[in-house]
């Protein structure tokens, strides 16, 4: 009769703890993806900004050299100064959002860590439990072989007796 390895329900739970640490990573690593996809989105935000800035600062160099009058000249730098203010707001949007990819790699890293403590945690239990089969196929092998000689010595010991009697 083979006995049933004690520790079968811890296996199960370590299992079904592995298999959720490899959910949270995946859900971790796609909620990176997201992170990183807005932060190239709000860099392309910037960066036209910062483009419109350049064509504005180009446009203001030429109505200078062609001698435009100081109140266009006057209205070119205040706006200017607007678009300033929106290149500063997406230069703090693509801080904080290069700030949350950070965190999101952080989290990816935390949850591959638990897994591979956990695929750790699975590995020592299968093999624990190959050395325990390898154990019980040894006290099996010993019984059997017990066994065996009992067998053998009643067969003797019968026909030792049926000798005698013949």
């Amino acid at each position: 009769m083979a006995k049933k390895y004690p520790l079968e329900q811890l296996a199960i739970i370590k299992r079904k703890r592995l298999e959720e640490a490899e959910r949270v990573l995946r859900e971790k690593k796609d909620l990176l993806a997201q992170a990183e996809e807005k932060l190239a989105q709000v860099k392309a935000a910037r960066d036209q900004v910062l483009k419109h800035k350049e064509d504005k600062i180009t446009q203001l160099r030429a109505g200078l050299d062609e001698g435009l009058p100081a109140n266009k000249i006057e209205e070119m730098r205040n706006y200017l100064k607007v678009v300033d203010e929106d290149l500063l707001k997406k230069e703090k949007q693509v801080e904080l959002q290069e700030k949350k990819v950070k965190e999101a790699e952080e989290e990816v890293e935390k949850a591959r860590e638990m897994m591979v403590q956990r695929q750790k945690e699975v590995e020592k239990l299968v093999q624990y439990r190959k050395e325990w089969e390898k154990e019980m196929r040894v006290e099996e092998e010993r019984e059997e072989g017990i066994l065996g000689d009992e067998i053998g010595t009643a067969r003797f010991i019968r026909d030792k007796r049926m000798r005698k009697k013949s």
